[in-house]
């Protein structure tokens, strides 16, 4: 496989084909080695279409998605940003190249591993990674941008309440096959606005069936 052909396919005839016209989103897609991340066996669907299997049960973004998502947060270089779900690290590379710093939370000490020895050997630094199940607990710090990359059943506002005044949030909510990814952004205390942003169909962030006793 060419590498770099393929590279230059997905970004043009994939991401930007998808109205994700960010030029330093395509730049970052175009420079960030997505075939480090991919799992052994999977390198030949590094820049395919679709998401891939990386391990308990979870699976890697499509590029489409990973796209929309960094276009949708636009992220400047001085933000602090929050991403829910490590898994390969690929995201969380491009969040970092971005923004100022990430902290990069997961439920499986294996992702994090993986990510971080990734993310050390491509010298990209300014990430934390944290064990954490984000369904449950947040981190105890306040953030311009967080991507959460599965879905929920509905709108957490714990996510809210950590975003800064004017700090904008990627999530996917609803169920399949016709979810919605939404941009939350916080106006000021207590007060936010939500834009639909398009419809897919993501896998559930790990516990991310919201509990019976939850109300929002």
């Amino acid at each position: 496989m060419n590498i770099e052909f393929a590279r230059q396919q997905m970004v043009q005839h994939q991401v930007r084909a998808w109205d994700v016209l960010s030029a330093n989103v395509l730049e970052v897609l175009e420079t960030t080695p997505r075939e480090v991340f991919v799992p052994a066996g999977y390198e030949n669907l590094a820049f395919a279409e679709t998401e891939i299997p990386i391990g308990h049960g979870e699976s890697m973004l499509a590029p489409v998605i990973e796209g929309r998502v960094l276009q949708a947060l636009e992220l400047k270089e001085s933000d602090r940003v929050l991403e829910v779900g490590t898994g390969t690290g690929f995201l969380t590379a491009c969040l970092a190249k971005l923004g100022a710093s990430v902290t990069s939370v997961d439920i499986h000490q294996e992702f994090i591993d993986k990510a971080r020895a990734k993310l050390d050997e491509l010298e990209i630094g300014g990430v934390d990674f944290e064990l954490m199940d984000a369904t449950r607990k947040l981190p105890d710090a306040e953030f311009d941008a967080i991507a959460v990359s599965g879905s929920l059943e509905r709108l957490d506002p714990r996510y809210i309440d950590v975003l800064s005044p004017g700090g904008r949030l990627f999530i996917v909510t609803g169920d399949a096959p016709a979810m919605e990814a939404r941009l939350v952004r916080r106006l000021h205390e207590g007060d936010w606005e939500s834009e639909t942003l398009f419809e897919t169909d993501l896998k559930r962030l790990s516990n991310g069936d919201q509990p019976p006793e939850f109300h929002f």
